[in-house]
């Protein structure tokens, strides 16, 4: 059964593709795993915040390629603590055990490898797991600014990316790496919505309708000053 229904996606796929399954297609074309994910001018002395670490592999990469500090948040205590080993001899690398997200709250997420979400049905196994309000957690530890914040957390990232926006805190990031999802009808006008507000102050670098989005803060908006100048 598996199998035939594998078979009935590809076919429909071919035959009627959904504008995401053309988008897909033109990130593969564009080798966008391998160009878009780890293009940006990072150094040493750089600040990255992996929202939904998931495995740590993104993370690793990232490492790998610019030596950074990486602060990564994956709110499943199971894959945090994975992570959190993976990564036991690196102090540059810090794992959260929680998510940010538009208020604190305690949510239950249904368990589903990296489309673990919070905003799916349930099948099977759902845990606890902690949420922050983004305003609050970069107020207690002092953040001013994040030189790249990748954001894959399952449909968190409306409520997390509006969040930002209205305590105008997108221009303490200097370059976002973005998946939105399509989990409910609102999806898209919701992703459209964020992104019409995100380029006030940023500029887009790509867009792969529900793949990736890639965003840079303009030169004229300095970190912590929404209005520019």
């Amino acid at each position: 059964m598996k199998l035939i229904s594998r078979l009935a996606r590809s076919l429909r796929k071919r035959i009627n593709p959904t504008p995401r399954d053309l988008a897909i297609k033109r990130w593969h074309k564009d080798d966008g795993d391998n160009l878009r994910r780890y293009d940006c001018p990072l150094g040493k002395d750089s600040i990255v915040f992996d929202m939904g670490g998931f495995e740590g592999s993104w993370a690793a990469e990232i490492f790998a390629r610019f030596v950074c500090r990486v602060e990564i948040f994956e709110p499943v205590p199971t894959f945090a603590e994975k992570i959190r080993e993976r990564f036991s001899y690196n102090p540059a690398l810090r794992v959260h055990t929680c998510g940010l997200a538009a208020r604190t709250r305690v949510e239950h997420i249904a368990l589903s490898s990296d489309a673990s979400s919070i905003f799916i049905q349930a099948a099977g196994a759902t845990v606890p797991i902690e949420l922050i309000d983004v305003d609050d957690w970069f107020a207690r530890n002092g953040v001013d600014h994040i030189d790249l914040m990748k954001i894959n957390i399952e449909g968190g990232e409306y409520e997390l990316l509006e969040r930002m926006l209205d305590k105008r805190l997108v221009v303490k990031v200097g370059y976002f790496q973005i998946q939105f999802h399509d989990l409910a009808p609102d999806s898209g006008p919701r992703m459209e919505a964020i992104r019409a507000r995100l380029a006030e102050t940023h500029e887009a670098l790509y867009h792969y309708a529900f793949v990736w989005d890639g965003w840079r803060l303009k030169p004229s908006v300095t970190r912590g000053n929404a209005n520019g100048g």
